[in-house]
């Protein structure tokens, strides 16, 4: 008997967030130390600069995620009820409706016919939920489960410039060099859980990161030596 197959898509919300969260931590937080450390300011100073972005980014992206999944959750419901309603009022039309969907994938009028009674005789929201409105129970919209996944991920990622700055001197080019090193693998791996390349993936946050992490640094010294 062949087993149930699991498919990457199912991996796209939390994925997506995650992702984000953890490439936002990385390359705002070490944009943030490498500014204020090339501003010639003390260990203590970047390190105060760091743990504040942690924190602040943190709940920044959790709030910002919560608020976004929740809309499009909010109109998810929306088209669910007004589905509702019209299967309610209007069975027989949105039958015609279903068939309609399945004659224009490929099915024979008949058949098409046939699959729509059945399955609107089983779950008839489901039917229409999946066939006319694409929404899908593992695709559908999480609010919580996005911000948490965000928040957490993107504490991680920044904590990875903080902690090189409690091991090593708040030098530069080796928070840099750490966390572009971070970035670099985190994008390989995130483009391969997706199923995409791994060398693309990587690329692409690498090349976004040090553009960053450059532009902060130069402010940074631009502001320093213009304090100085």
């Amino acid at each position: 008997m062949k087993s149930i197959e699991t498919h990457r898509s199912s991996r796209i919300g939390w994925l997506r967030a995650a992702v984000l969260g953890a490439n936002d931590g990385i390359v705002s937080t070490a944009s943030l130390i490498v500014g204020v450390a090339s501003a010639s300011s003390s260990r203590q100073e970047v390190l105060v600069a760091g743990v504040a972005g942690l924190v602040a980014g943190a709940l920044s992206m959790a709030a910002g995620e919560y608020v976004s999944v929740s809309s499009q959750a909010d109109t998810e419901r929306a088209d669910l009820e007004r589905e509702r309603r019209e299967l309610a009022m209007e069975p027989t039309a949105e039958e015609d409706e279903l068939s309609a969907i399945y004659v224009r994938r490929g099915l024979e009028p008949d058949l098409a016919r046939q699959v729509a009674r059945g399955l609107m005789a089983k779950d008839a929201l489901l039917a229409h939920a999946r066939d006319e409105l694409g929404l899908t129970e593992e695709q559908a919209a999480r609010p919580l489960q996005a911000a948490f996944a965000s928040a957490m991920t993107f504490a991680v990622g920044a904590a990875v410039p903080i902690l090189t700055v409690v091991v090593l001197p708040p030098n530069v080019v080796l928070v840099s060099a750490i966390s572009l090193t971070c970035l670099i693998a985190l994008g390989a791996i995130a483009a391969r859980a997706g199923g995409a390349s791994a060398v693309v993936g990587a690329a692409r946050v690498g090349f976004w990161g040090a553009l960053a992490m450059a532009l902060t640094a130069g402010v940074g010294r631009v502001f320093g030596t213009a304090g100085g």
